[in-house]
């Protein structure tokens, strides 16, 4: 497809995916929204794909909503506002919902939603510049279509102090909470990325798609009899994949299994 609002950069089977509205500081509105719904679509589709980083281009990863999206969205109905704010938790859902392990690159600004597009990668890293808000409450509304991912990332105790006061919060701080997991200095951003997608393509892709399903499958679960029953399930279905034979095959041969040629 062809986007007016990000671009996608390939080298190998890493995808980044660029916003690309620098001039905004990545500010989303309808397009993007749209646009980066339809590229994670793409991407995740695409089986030469293995990673997908999420990234801003400038100094910005993502200053949140455009403003004159956000004014437009002030002189609009309830029933208009609706269909804006499921396209937003649509396009969240596809993002976070994606088959392959996605990244956050994150620098500069990440508030509103660009704190929630951090928060529904699988991971991010931070550079020390990074600050994230969620800032909602300023304009007298509720960072609701985010919730889920920021939620999950930093617990309800947190969510408490945040969701409510609006304060913005660094890097370091980021961290300390489980929304990013690395923070590095700004020149060596980009090398710590690279490093985690390096980790990432050594692994089996049939295997960190099975790991995703795990996770969702058991988070908040108690673990009782039908949790171990379903483990136990998991992975004996996971070991007779073609995939695993060749995993065992190549450590005991000493070589690099076939997904890393």
């Amino acid at each position: 497809m062809s986007y007016t609002t990000l671009a996608i950069e390939r080298r190998g089977a890493l995808a980044t995916l660029w916003m690309d509205r620098p001039e905004v500081f990545n500010a989303f509105n309808e397009q993007l929204i749209a646009e980066l719904a339809a590229a994670c679509t793409e991407l995740d589709a695409d089986p030469g794909v293995r990673v997908v980083v999420l990234a801003g281009r400038g100094k910005h990863f993502s200053a949140g909503a455009d403003l004159n999206w956000m004014r437009r969205a002030a002189d609009s109905t309830e029933a208009e506002n609706l269909a804006d704010s499921r396209k937003f938790a649509s396009m969240l859902r596809t993002l976070s919902g994606m088959s392959k392990p996605t990244i956050a690159r994150v620098q500069g600004a990440a508030l509103g939603g660009g704190t929630g597009l951090a928060a529904a990668c699988d991971m991010a890293i931070a550079a020390e510049d990074a600050s994230f808000a969620t800032s909602e409450v300023k304009f007298g509304i509720i960072p609701a279509v985010i919730s889920p991912y920021v939620l999950r990332a930093i617990g309800p105790r947190h969510a408490l102090r945040y969701f409510q006061s609006a304060e913005r919060f660094g890097a370091a701080e980021a961290k300390s909470m489980g929304l990013v997991g690395e923070v590095v200095a700004v020149d060596e951003l980009d090398t710590a990325v690279d490093r985690l997608v390096q980790a990432l393509l050594a692994c089996g892709p049939q295997a960190q798609l099975a790991a995703k399903q795990l996770i969702a499958a058991l988070a908040g679960r108690p673990i009782d009899d039908a949790v171990a029953e379903d483990t136990a399930t998991r992975i004996a279905r996971q070991r007779a994949t073609a995939e695993a034979r060749e995993g065992f095959a190549a450590f005991f041969e000493k070589r690099s299994p076939a997904w890393m040629a």
